[in-house]
């Protein structure tokens, strides 16, 4: 049996653990995207586990941060991009790795926009995407090109709709505040932000979903439909022929706000 365990950190960031099968005393854990290392230490304690192994998606401090810290206090493999190096026990990823920390499949998905190094980790039903695709939006371009970015959104939405993800940030309230204003007769993106406000009204983690409720509120998933096609044409005055330039539009919109 697979747990994953949200570990809050920094300002708004998710570091996820994935506790493995096994009794009390030989549970361990894999840790995603450590941006800093006293919260992971606290978790591990808390939960009565041990780490197997650590995972991070691209190179921003904030998923790196406290990698050197861990590998201090613990012997441990470390995957992730090529970009950045943690010595020895560093095993860079590429597209179509498959790699099992602590006895954990997943298969390594390159996924550039965000970062050009940018990975997403997917077994056993689960999603670690990192920042690329965010619980009700998705990551700023702040390397890639709008064509990448949809190029990878529509590679992890082509994953079966049972897939759950696990994001980067706690931002799901604010981005179905803007997914309304994009498709504002979406009842059930509706129906999800105000479960999102009662959520977060009670310090609840709302950074993971299902693909199938990405799919059906997220407007970056939903570039090809007219209602979002039609809401980027009337931000921005003109007739929009592919997805691409929607999509574009859309997140040239949200960086906006």
């Amino acid at each position: 049996m697979i747990q994953v365990i949200p570990v809050p950190a920094l300002r708004d960031n998710y570091i996820w653990m994935i506790r493995t099968a096994g009794d009390r005393v030989l549970a361990q854990a894999v840790i995603v995207d450590p941006g800093e290392a006293a919260p992971v230490l606290a978790a591990l304690a808390s939960h009565s586990l041990r780490p197997a192994a650590i995972l991070f998606t691209h190179h921003h401090p904030d998923h790196t941060g406290g990698i050197p810290d861990l590998l201090r206090q613990y012997s441990v493999p470390v995957y992730g991009p090529a970009d950045l190096h943690f010595g020895p026990s560093h095993h860079p990823v590429r597209e179509g790795d498959e790699i099992s920390p602590g006895g954990v499949q997943l298969h390594v998905i390159e996924v550039p926009g965000h970062t050009l190094d940018h990975v997403a980790y997917y077994g056993n039903g689960l999603l670690f995407c990192g920042d690329t695709l965010f619980t009700g939006g998705c990551g700023r371009l702040f390397e890639g090109s709008p064509r990448l970015m949809l190029a990878a959104l529509q590679r992890l939405a082509s994953l079966p709709d049972d897939t759950r993800i696990y994001c980067g940030h706690e931002y799901t309230l604010a981005n179905l505040t803007f997914a309304l204003r994009v498709e504002p007769g979406n009842r059930r993106l509706a129906a999800r932000l105000a479960e999102t406000s009662r959520m977060r009204s009670q310090n609840l983690v709302t950074a993971s979903a299902t693909l199938a409720e990405e799919k059906a509120t997220n407007p970056f998933l939903r570039c090809h439909t007219a209602s979002v096609r039609q809401a980027a044409e009337r931000f921005c005055d003109r007739t929009l022929s592919t997805e691409l330039d929607v999509f574009a539009m859309i997140r040239y919109w949200k960086d906006t706000q």
